[in-house]
């Protein structure tokens, strides 16, 4: 008969590599589902991390790929309730991945995005009053990783929106945030979005939101610079034919 310290030991052992074999297919479903993603399969990916998930509902990392795949298929809806429907679900899971991790970027930067494509959707109120939300979130990003080219991106359109406010959402700044917010102004989202280049040269989407903020600014010569490279950057996004498009439309406007 096995002592009870030697059985007590045994099933330790057990429980130990039965974890272990669940944290190793966790790893891997991680891995298809990055891979899906980069072959701009954002269904694929989202059910490979559904998955990972479901075998460990505290995993981090799958937990704000969730949210971004979430996000993305969104995204590319054209209904606007089935869009709010997804983008609820991306902010619930950057909120989860926040709690998992509260000092990973990952959780506040997909947060902010969520809040911010909610609030494209709602009412002019809505938006600005959402809009201290999204700052809070990507400057807490920012605070985590200075180097997270996605927040410098996130960072410059808030920037921007604050910076063109229609009258209405104007009214409501002063309502609910005294005023526009400091600092708030075209050429901080210029800044923005120059380090976000910097940070990732390949994002076609820095380029695109760059040219557009030199068009607000009247910088006709520096869009047309950006959207130009737009053009000549390759698809690395499942959104870059998109940017392409709308790039060249624009280009076409101006010159």
């Amino acid at each position: 008969m096995i002592p009870r310290t030697g059985f007590l030991l045994f099933l330790l052992i057990i429980v130990c590599l039965a974890f272990g074999q669940d944290q190793t297919a966790v790893t891997e479903l991680i891995a298809q589902g990055d891979s899906a993603y980069k072959a701009f399969n954002n269904k694929a990916a989202a059910e490979f991390y559904t998955k990972a998930k479901q075998m460990d509902s505290t995993d981090y990392e799958a937990t704000w790929r969730l949210a971004r795949a979430y996000l993305d298929m969104g995204e590319a809806l054209e209904k606007k309730d089935e869009r709010a429907r997804f983008f609820k679900k991306g902010e619930e899971l950057s909120r989860d991945a926040i709690k998992l991790n509260p000092d990973g970027e990952k959780g506040h930067v997909y947060l902010s995005i969520a809040l911010g494509r909610v609030a494209l959707d709602a009412g002019a109120k809505e938006r600005v009053q959402m809009s201290k939300d999204v700052k809070a979130e990507v400057e807490k990003a920012i605070e985590l990783d200075p180097n997270d080219y996605l927040a410098w991106h996130v960072l410059g359109r808030w920037n921007r929106k604050m910076a063109t406010l229609s009258w209405i959402e104007k009214k409501f700044a002063n309502i609910f945030l005294g005023g526009i917010p400091k600092g708030a102004s075209l050429e901080n989202a210029v800044k923005d979005f120059q380090k976000a280049i910097e940070l990732n040269p390949g994002f076609i989407n820095n380029y695109y939101q760059l040219g557009v903020t030199y068009e607000d600014m009247g910088e006709k010569e520096k869009a047309i610079e950006e959207y130009k490279k737009v053009e000549e950057l390759p698809v690395n996004n499942w959104e870059d034919p998109k940017h392409k498009k709308e790039a060249k439309e624009r280009l076409k406007k101006l010159t």
